[in-house]
């Protein structure tokens, strides 16, 4: 997975690297789990950042609009994770919420295959599979 330092990312994606926007995206830094808005605001206030929740929803709609993070919906709610750079999809755990990155190449086939059959031209997908991991089997 490419990640990049924190304030450069931010750069990067046209936005200004705020202090509520270095604090949420270093907490997700290197988090294997998704996460909802107001779990990482408790996290974040147990931690004694001074942020409030409105701010922690903005700033991670923010982040994923500029493609710094990923969007899980999780019983009807937004969870986000920050993942590589690089085109890639998912195995999303529904226990423990763990979020494994694979690789494009273990996709595509089956994605222009299945689009190929039909007759439909592919101009853009995401896939993630759900299950559970190895570790809450």
């Amino acid at each position: 997975m490419t990640v990049r330092p924190v304030a450069q990312a931010l750069r990067d994606a046209g936005l200004r690297p705020t202090r509520q926007r270095l604090s949420v995206l270093q907490s997700l830094r290197d988090r294997p789990d998704a996460v909802t808005a107001q779990d990482l605001h408790a996290e974040l206030r147990g931690a004694g950042a001074s942020i409030g929740l409105t701010t922690v929803y903005r700033t991670l709609t923010a982040l994923a609009d500029a493609g710094l993070l990923d969007v899980f919906t999780r019983d009807s709610e937004q969870a986000f994770r920050r993942c590589g750079t690089v085109h890639h999809h998912h195995l999303v755990c529904e226990t423990c919420n763990k979020v494994e990155e694979l690789s494009a190449a273990e996709v595509e086939d089956w994605v222009h295959h299945a689009a190929d059959r039909h007759g439909f031209e592919v101009t853009g997908h995401r896939a993630d599979i759900f299950g559970i991991c190895s570790e809450c089997r």
